[in-house]
């Protein structure tokens, strides 16, 4: 009895060791978790904006509240009108073109086209109160700067639809000014997950879900991880925002990179650091993006203006997204989507207002890169498609009229007349309309960089390096092992795998005939000494 207890015990002890033996061991990453650690303290605010004596007392108007917060910030309303979010447009170089000052100013999208001619509406995503649709804006007015859509934390300030930029009329201005501080997701999210006219219209990897997530769909802002918020990584200096958005920069300066906190070696796997080189972070960590909204992929502005009964109608798809609007068109949405992917060297071209067509579908921004660039990474990208007007014989894109409050006064969204909508358009740009438009295709190219995905979900060598249907497989022009053939490489491999096998089995023979040819010997030196 007692040898039979003493095998039970020694064969779970052999049990516990074999388990612990073959079981991998978990690799702890350490810079990532010296970074889990910085992130989980969240700061503490050192003034309490509700005590303080200028904000206590009843605001009339928005400025006012603006006034309050610069008798105290006396220089800070300076650093905001210095910066693009104030003046819709930066300096930044394009080939061809030289130095020109880009922004929503200016710049043309396939979305809503252009926010010239549309201020009064596109106000809504102003930091500033007053914005109509003339060149009358007063961008010196400190008075006009928009502190509290930046800096409200009660979650509770919005602004008017097509009220200049001013705040809905139900907002109460003691609430919110009492109750500033830093930048939160809900305030970078008010204006950039509702881009284009509705939620991840335009991104497709920013949207509202991510202000309360999971891990699955972005590690970084999930309610259940690190919950980092926007300003985390678009960390800012005198309010230059680190970080711009391809579709209005240029330049390659001022960029936000993964690296800023993972640095270019975040892997404890060799072979996964030397693919920093030339693939984004993006690329592998970011196997789908619109994980939980659809986002617009196709936006079709030539099938607007159809009315039912006189009026203008709108229908939904199976995901009760618009699928038609009278005012805007036809659109193609999408969820869980695999990126596209480009070479990217952190510099764009765009096209500029008045700028000929040349090519078909017309590029309305260009990421440039090649292989051949060794600043190139691949990156992956969403891809807006559509079609929108332009002056068949000035060959150039035109930027309608497209809001007014009300109807005659040229906005296609009230009379649904392209013609006085483009002539309206072109005369506030200065451009000459001949009064003869079509519809062009156009593309424009979106970088994804939110919704990264748990490593355990990261892509897996395969979906790259295979012959069939790979992700990579539109990029070409290099040779990527695994997806390529070469006739030279491939030859070269077959013969080294023959010669290594050949020389295994000729060393194999000779160590068999040389033990065979000592054994002879041996045998006949004992021979020898027995006769």
């Amino acid at each position: 009895m007692k040898n039979a207890i003493l095998i039970i015990i020694g064969a779970n002890l052999l049990l516990l060791i074999l388990i612990n033996v073959l079981k991998p061991t978990e690799v702890v990453n350490l810079e990532q978790e010296k970074l889990k650690q910085k992130y989980a303290v969240k700061p503490v605010a050192s003034v309490d904006h509700s005590k303080l004596p200028a904000l206590q007392k009843k605001f009339q108007t928005p400025q006012d509240v603006t006034k309050a917060c610069n008798s105290c910030h006396t220089e800070t309303h300076k650093e905001i009108m210095a910066s693009a979010h104030w003046n819709w447009e930066r300096a930044g170089y394009i080939e061809g073109h030289g130095i020109e000052f880009l922004g929503k100013k200016n710049v043309v999208n396939n979305y809503c086209i252009g926010a010239k001619t549309n201020e009064q509406a596109c106000a809504k995503c102003h930091i500033g109160f007053g914005m109509f649709n003339n060149d009358n804006y007063n961008y010196s007015n400190q008075n006009n700067v928009d502190c509290m859509v930046c800096h409200d934390n009660s979650e509770t300030y919005m602004k008017g639809a097509s009220m200049t930029g001013y705040p809905d009329r139900t907002v109460n201005l003691e609430k919110v000014a009492q109750s500033v501080g830093l930048p939160m997701k809900s305030n970078c999210g008010s204006c950039h997950f509702y881009s284009g006219g509705g939620n991840n219209v335009k991104h497709g990897d920013l949207e509202e879900a991510q202000l309360n997530t999971t891990r699955d769909v972005d590690v970084h802002m999930a309610a259940d991880g690190i919950n980092l918020e926007c300003v985390d990584c678009h960390t800012a200096e005198n309010h230059q925002i680190k970080g711009k958005l391809y579709s209005v920069s240029s330049d390659h300066f001022n960029r936000a990179y993964c690296e800023d906190c993972h640095t270019s070696t975040p892997h404890l796997n060799e072979m996964l650091n030397t693919h920093t080189v030339r693939v984004s972070c993006q690329a592998c960590h970011i196997p789908l993006y619109a994980k939980v909204n659809a986002t617009k992929m196709d936006w079709k502005w030539s099938e607007a203006g159809k009315l039912k009964d006189g009026k203008a109608y709108e229908t939904e798809d199976s995901m009760g997204n618009h699928d038609y609007m009278s005012i805007k068109g036809s659109f193609v949405w999408k969820k869980n989507i695999q990126p596209d992917y480009v070479w990217f060297n952190g510099t764009s071209d765009h096209y500029l207002v008045g700028d000929t067509i040349n090519s078909i579908p017309v590029k309305i921004n260009s990421l440039n890169g090649s292989h051949e660039d060794l600043n190139s990474k691949i990156i992956p990208v969403k891809i807006n498609t559509g079609d929108q007007i332009y002056d068949t014989k000035y060959n150039y894109l035109i930027v309608p009229k497209l809001y007014a409050p009300e109807k005659g006064d040229s906005a296609f969204w009230e009379d649904f007349d392209w013609n006085t909508a483009a002539m309206a358009g072109m005369k506030r740009l200065g451009l000459p309309f001949s009064g003869e438009y079509d519809f062009v295709q156009t593309v424009m190219y979106w970088p994804v960089n939110h919704m990264v995905a748990p490593k355990e979900q990261s892509l897996s060598c395969s979906e790259c390096h295979t012959r069939h249907d790979g992700r990579l497989a539109k990029l070409t022009g290099f040779y990527m092992p695994g997806r390529d053939r070469n006739t030279l490489l491939d030859t070269i491999g077959k013969w080294l795998i023959i010669l290594s096998v050949a020389g295994v089995v000729i060393h194999n023979s000779i160590r068999i005939f040389t033990a065979w040819r000592q054994k002879k010997i041996e045998a006949k030196v004992i021979n020898y000494h027995e006769t």
